[in-house]
């Protein structure tokens, strides 16, 4: 039985009552979430949320990253991964380089995440190219690949429409889109920190297109830099909405931003309660997108562990190399083994469940 007595010292009795029936919380209880003094008993609630969703079971999936470029004309200011065209330490891989790249690890991946930056010399053949090599080199993996941000690119190179794109892409290959390029959907904070991207409304068409032609994408939020709690919750319900609408998001990623190497300053970096709240608030808004991700190469493992009790399931999987992240400043390892995995979620207290990118459980 959970007790409600607390959230009545706190004045949420009515909101805690009606999260734990899982009714749709509004804005104004988003921000009230937000508010709330003691963070321990928002985690109560998002964990319950998350417990009538997936028990004890907490998720990982044997895959990898693979980054093609960091060569970007996008320039966005919380960046540390990107080059301009021709500087140093710009990178394009070949085909050929990315499948030795990914023929490195021996242990055969349930899912291939690649994405980089929106290259002005890359054409739609070029990732056609990608995707059959990667098929034909990985036929049970699923490839989840390419932010919206960069099908918008890709469509604007070639004088197509996204959903061309995304429909050419598809026969090459593709299975899914990452979540990436969301940052935050609120306006004056992206002309800030991100105005050469597709604003918020293309983002969501995008993943809209994707969804309509049956392929799942992830979702995700760029938290702790310019944006306000507001701004968050807004983001949040953009998603929710979209979600009504198409029904295709698989899983929410709540990404912290990272300071260490970027341009982009904040007076109040994120601490780790922060993160706890974002997420949990998260869990509980999101009520029609079943997975929360506690991205461990970008929280830290010991914060992913925590937040599997703040309304996280997924704990994302065994990577082997990720740049963007640790570009930015990220210390957590590039990589964990399946024993390390299981072991640090049996620890927890939960279930270790592997799964492919769908979340079909893997027996």
């Amino acid at each position: 039985m959970f007790d409600l007595s607390r959230y009545e010292h706190l004045g949420l009795a009515d909101l805690a009552e009606r999260a734990l029936a899982g009714e749709r919380l509004s804005a104004g209880d988003g921000l009230a979430l937000f508010a709330c003094p003691d963070v321990t008993a928002l985690g109560a609630l998002a964990h319950h949320r998350r417990e009538a969703l997936h028990g004890r079971k907490a998720f990982w999936v044997r895959n990898r990253h693979l980054n093609y470029t960091n060569v970007c004309v996008n320039r966005c200011a919380f960046c540390a991964y990107h080059r301009d065209p021709g500087q140093e330490g710009g990178f394009t891989l070949t085909v050929r380089e990315a499948l030795t790249k990914l023929a490195a690890d021996k242990t055969p991946p349930r899912e291939i995440h690649v994405v980089g930056g929106c290259h002005p010399g890359l054409g739609l053949d070029y990732f056609e190219e990608l995707l059959r090599a990667l098929k034909k080199a990985y036929p049970h993996a699923a490839l989840k690949c390419f932010t919206a941000v960069e099908i918008a690119h890709f469509a604007q190179l070639e004088g197509i429409t996204t959903r061309q794109v995304l429909q050419r892409l598809q026969q090459a290959g593709l299975s899914m889109l990452p979540g990436g390029g969301a940052e935050v959907f609120a306006e004056a904070v992206r002309q800030r920190i991100c105005p050469r991207k597709i604003d918020a409304q293309g983002w969501l068409r995008i993943h809209g297109e994707a969804h309509e032609l049956g392929l799942s994408t992830n979702c995700t939020l760029l938290f702790g830099h310019l944006e306000s709690r507001a701004d968050r919750v807004d983001h949040l319900l953009r998603l929710r909405d979209q979600q009504d609408q198409t029904g295709g998001f698989t899983c929410f990623i709540p990404l912290p931003f990272l300071t260490e190497n970027s341009s982009l300053k904040v007076d109040q970096p994120l601490d780790g309660l922060e993160e706890l709240r974002t997420i949990a608030v998260s869990r509980l808004l999101l009520d029609n997108i079943p997975h929360v991700k506690a991205y461990w190469v970008m929280l830290g493992v010991k914060q992913a562990q925590a937040a599997l009790y703040f309304g996280a399931d997924d704990f994302d999987g065994t990577v082997v190399e990720e740049k963007i992240g640790h570009t930015a400043g990220a210390d957590s390892e590039q990589a964990l083994a399946r024993q390390d995995i299981e072991e640090m979620l049996a620890g927890c207290g939960l279930v270790p469940v592997e799964r492919d990118a769908l979340f079909r459980e893997v027996r």
